[in-house]
């Protein structure tokens, strides 16, 4: 419950970057975001998506000791860990998130400035830029890409471990006793790195679908999880 407190928090935070500005947009016009207010929104959004990022790895791996090590699991997720482990996430975010910040103002952007998305997503801005952009190109494929496959690797590798110890011996309660305690997790793992691979991986360009599946992860995916998380509960 500590976990996902925290998880809570970010969703709730992930959607209020972007959700409020877009529902203004809806009704009003011009349709306009100063230039502050979009760094702003850019830096909040890489801190919280990078924390569900961080936090979804750290809940996979609190499910393979409650399920791999049973006996020991009060010993092992002590209240000392999860804490640290939790702020650990924070500080990792907050750094990804400024220095994606920082290399993104020091670059000039053109006269047509045009935001081809409904929020100040890094992918579009880096577009509109007439600066030399390899530098954040470069920093968002090593670090970028390193910080979102780690903990996608953690989760992998934990249900791994998790589908190794069921299938060793198995039996439907040991499946069902599974399935209840992963369940929520899987679920809430799959429909968020599902439309973020999506969306940053699999397209080259920003179209209706991709803006589709943004929503899908920025909006859809925080509101389903409480419901989520509540219905296994």
């Amino acid at each position: 419950y500590f976990l996902l407190s925290h998880l809570a928090f970010s969703d709730i935070s992930l959607s209020s970057v972007t959700v409020p500005k877009m529902l203004m947009n809806m009704q009003t016009q011009p349709q306009s975001i100063p230039y502050v207010g979009c760094i702003s929104q850019m830096y909040f959004f890489i801190l919280f998506g990078g924390l569900d990022n961080f936090l979804l790895a750290v809940m996979a791996y609190d499910r393979y000791v409650a399920i791999c090590h049973p006996l020991h699991y009060t010993t092992i997720m002590r209240e000392g860990l999860c804490v640290l482990l939790v702020a650990a996430s924070w500080i990792i975010s907050c750094g990804h998130a400024l220095l994606h910040t920082l290399l993104l103002v020091r670059l000039t952007f053109c006269a047509n400035n045009t935001i081809t998305h409904f929020f100040c997503d890094i992918g579009v801005l880096l577009k509109l830029s007439c600066s030399d952009i390899s530098l954040n190109e470069l920093v968002i494929f090593a670090e970028g890409g390193l910080l979102l496959f780690l903990p996608l690797a953690i989760i992998l590798g934990s249900y791994i471990c998790i589908g190794t110890i069921i299938l060793r011996t198995p039996s439907t309660k040991r499946l069902l006793k599974a399935f209840s305690t992963c369940g929520s997790h899987l679920f809430v793992v799959s429909l968020y790195y599902g439309t973020v691979v999506g969306v940053y991986f699999l397209s080259s360009s920003w179209d209706l679908k991709d803006i589709i599946a943004s929503v899908m992860y920025t909006v859809v995916t925080p509101m389903l999880n409480p419901v989520i998380y509540t219905l296994r509960n």
